[in-house]
């Protein structure tokens, strides 16, 4: 018994034609090229989730600079914090309805769903900001629309990984899934506030719509393959799908990293309600400076999601270096409000957050068992993300009472504990954790 049916009809179409799939080909021709070209599939649905990722992005960059800078006369800290909650909350509160929809339906079908659904969505925004009046209550509302269909659509892939390539390209296809977000950040920081200081939110909705479409017909024209899952794993998930809190619980060292990382993130994810705080109020900047300090913050994440792999040590001790420098880092603009230097900060804590991903995420997909994969990677969404509407609020509403240097400060202080306890964990070597995952407690 399989943990799910991991294919519809059009997924299990006949692949004996003419193009060759990757499992075909010989390891010269492996080598001749990056993965997203001799992999066409995952090709596809990679650029999928750049579009879709870019999309939600662009939505809550531009939605935040149009709070503060057009929408909201007072309490705008409050208010974008308010708006970043309400974009972070289905991952969290979804997280079990996620897993079992991942867990029970094809991947591609979950995919493709999502991208549409959102496609439709922001069209819809569109045409009512097209026609004037506009309630902030809707924005928010279509912010937490999108932020669902994420919220399906991120786990999915992430789970999807194995169906798309073979096991010696998991760790690259992974580098290059996480490096979405970091592409995403890019796109989004540069077209959000810029697309929102010219177009308003009826252009900045009718892009997101045009590219959660080109999304679901991406995805849609890729071939995933079905993975049938060990006859260990087999016999362990027959009986039912084991319970999201029983997935952890066989995973102490995984438990105890995630934790840490949810610390960090209640002092990392502030950034995004900083930054435009920060663009008004000390570098008395636009729209076009909200996107040059995202798009620093993307570059750097991009850069380290493909060097990630190359950062010597075990991931807990790696980690923790990479935590500290980003502390230092977010709390360099409060010492120095220099824009360059703002940037070139940013740039560096992009790099550290792209790096910690794809160490830790290319270790959890060799660690978890091929039945809990959709489970586990819906709990690793949902506690990474339960401190993000925490810090949304937090950082938000301080930021009408604080200046956006303290805030800055404040980040770079609370990430060190973080730091510190990660550090604490690095007598766990990922070998010990991988023996935990195959029979849970040592």
């Amino acid at each position: 018994m399989t943990a799910a049916p991991l294919t519809d009809a059009a997924d299990t179409a006949d692949t004996t034609g003419t193009e060759k799939r990757p499992e075909d080909r010989t390891g010269a021709e492996r080598r001749s090229a990056p993965l997203v070209l001799r992999n066409r599939a995952f090709g596809a649905v990679w650029l999928g989730q750049v579009l879709t990722q870019a999309a939600v992005r662009m939505f809550q960059v531009g939605v935040s600079w149009w709070i503060v800078a057009y929408a909201v006369p007072e309490a705008r800290g409050l208010a974008s914090g308010l708006f970043m909650a309400v974009c972070t909350l289905p991952a969290v509160a979804l997280a079990p309805v996620v897993a079992g929809v991942v867990a029970r339906c094809a991947h591609r079908s979950v995919l493709r769903t999502s991208a549409a659904v959102a496609g439709v969505a922001s069209a819809a925004l569109a045409l009512w900001a097209y026609g004037g009046g506009l309630p902030l209550t809707t924005v928010y509302a279509a912010g937490l629309a999108l932020a669902t269909c994420q919220a399906f659509f991120d786990p999915c892939l992430t789970t999807s990984v194995p169906e798309l390539v073979d096991d010696a390209d998991i760790e690259t296809a992974t580098g290059f899934e996480l490096s979405t977000q970091s592409l995403a950040g890019l796109v989004g920081a540069l077209l959000g506030a810029l697309t929102v200081d010219r177009a308003g939110v009826a252009g900045l909705s009718a892009g997101c719509a045009a590219a959660y479409l080109g999304a679901a017909v991406l995805v849609a024209s890729a071939r995933f393959r079905t993975v049938a899952v060990d006859s260990h794993d087999g016999a362990a998930a027959a009986p039912a799908r084991r319970p999201l809190r029983r997935i952890l619980a066989e995973l102490p060292s995984v438990r105890r990293i995630l934790i840490c990382f949810t610390a960090a993130n209640l002092f990392t994810a502030a950034v995004f309600v900083v930054i435009p705080l920060y663009t008004r109020s000390v570098l008395l900047g636009g729209g076009g400076t909200v996107a040059l300090l995202e798009a620093s913050l993307g570059i750097g994440a991009l850069v380290g999601a493909f060097t990630g792999t190359r950062v010597p040590g075990r991931p807990t001790v790696a980690g923790a270096w990479c935590l500290g420098l980003m502390a230092l880092a977010l709390a360099t603009p409060g010492l120095f409000a220099q824009l360059p230097v703002v940037a070139g900060a940013l740039a560096v804590a992009g790099w550290c957050a792209g790096a910690v991903s794809v160490r830790f995420v290319a270790l959890f997909q060799r660690m978890v068992p091929t039945a809990d994969k959709p489970g586990f990677f819906a709990v690793m969404q949902a506690v990474l993300g339960a401190s993000l509407p925490v810090a949304s609020l937090v950082f938000g509403s301080a930021g009408d009472h604080f200046s956006p240097q303290t805030l800055c400060l404040a980040q770079g202080v609370g990430l060190l504990p973080a730091a510190c306890a990660l550090a604490l964990l690095g007598f766990r070597t990922p070998e010990a954790a991988a023996t935990e995952s195959a029979g849970g407690e040592r």
